[in-house]
């Protein structure tokens, strides 16, 4: 059972990979700064070498949202399956929803149905390190966006429109590398996490230990592949559907979104990367004029966003109860 978490954690983090290769380069490829497969294989490296910088956020996954003794294997495994099928299925639709909450929502309700208890889960930790940060980084992220854009069109006012593109054309494969980078060291660190919650399960570690470097190494190489392959649906839905952009406000989006996300790293913060780069591209949209964003796709969005957690607890919880039909809990 230990083998095929491990299968599936791995699994979840290639899928995470292609999934949120969006996140980083969907402007970039929006705005004709790179091509599509050029900016798929920077932030494949980027996502890679990002993975290796915090264990914060593993933290908070393996030992932070629910209580690992009174846990099985098999409950891990199946928040591994819901948060994979609501992966899969907002991948087929096109819709940026959030892998990482996904895996929380998962964790909870397959941890819930399990003990048959809600006290089996660290309401105070899940509200101070995911639903706060769930609520709040969307909203700094727009506003970050936001203030970052009109600062830009204010400081370079006189300076002609031709230039600023040039310039910003090259300062934006800057700001996609810094997003990816930041996408690396927040999401692959939630991998990182169930698998060190599987071996604290199993015995195989300790609470305080260090996470093993295999795991960061497998993790890193899961999410850099799956990045690799790309996720052209979302790409198109954040880069091209939401807003027109330009290169000084792809710069802004993912330059102030890449600040969000760092933060809440540092913090052991589980933050949604989707959820920060499409309010900073709306951010970005709106401080030229509300129109300039189709709230029409923003409110998909958002509705995606609201269900992630419910979903995947329902997802996890039943996932789980046909786990102990079969008696495999």
């Amino acid at each position: 059972m230990l083998i095929i978490v491990i299968a599936l954690a791995i699994s979840f983090d290639f899928i995470n990979g292609f999934h949120d290769t969006a996140n980083a380069i969907a402007t970039t490829v929006a705005t004709r700064v790179l091509p599509i497969r050029t900016a798929i294989i920077m932030a494949a490296v980027l996502n890679f070498v990002g993975a290796f910088i915090s264990e914060k956020v593993a933290r908070t996954i393996s030992s932070g949202i629910v209580n690992d003794a009174k846990l099985s294997l098999a409950v891990v495994a199946a928040a591994l399956l819901a948060a994979i099928t609501w992966n899969l299925i907002t991948w087929y639709l096109g819709i940026p929803s959030s892998s990482s909450h996904a895996l929380i929502g998962g964790l909870i309700g397959a941890s819930v149905v399990h003990a048959f208890s809600f006290n089996v889960v660290s309401w105070n930790t899940v509200l101070q390190k995911v639903i706060f940060p769930l609520l709040a980084s969307p909203l700094i992220g727009y506003f970050v966006g936001f203030i970052l854009m009109k600062f830009l069109f204010k400081a370079l006012s006189k300076v002609p429109n031709n230039i600023v593109t040039k310039i910003f054309s090259k300062l934006q494969i800057v700001s996609a590398a810094f997003m990816a980078f930041a996408h690396g060291s927040n999401d692959a660190q939630k991998s990182m996490g169930i698998i060190s919650l599987a071996l604290l399960i199993s015995g195989q570690m300790g609470p305080n230990d260090s996470i093993p470097p295999w795991v960061k190494l497998v993790c890193a190489l899961a999410m850099a592949l799956g990045t690799s392959i790309g996720g052209w649906k979302i790409i198109k839905t954040m880069g091209v559907n939401m807003i027109k952009l330009q290169p000084i406000g792809g710069f802004a989006a993912e330059t102030g979104a890449a600040l969000v996300i760092e933060t809440a790293t540092a913090f052991g913060m589980p933050v949604s990367t989707t959820h920060v780069i499409s309010t900073a591209i709306m951010g970005v949209g709106s401080s030229k004029r509300l129109s300039a964003v189709r709230w029409s796709l923003a409110r998909n969005i958002v509705w995606a966003w609201v269900l992630t957690i419910p979903l995947t607890m329902l997802l996890g919880g039943l996932i789980t109860s046909i786990f102990a039909f079969f008696k495999l809990t």
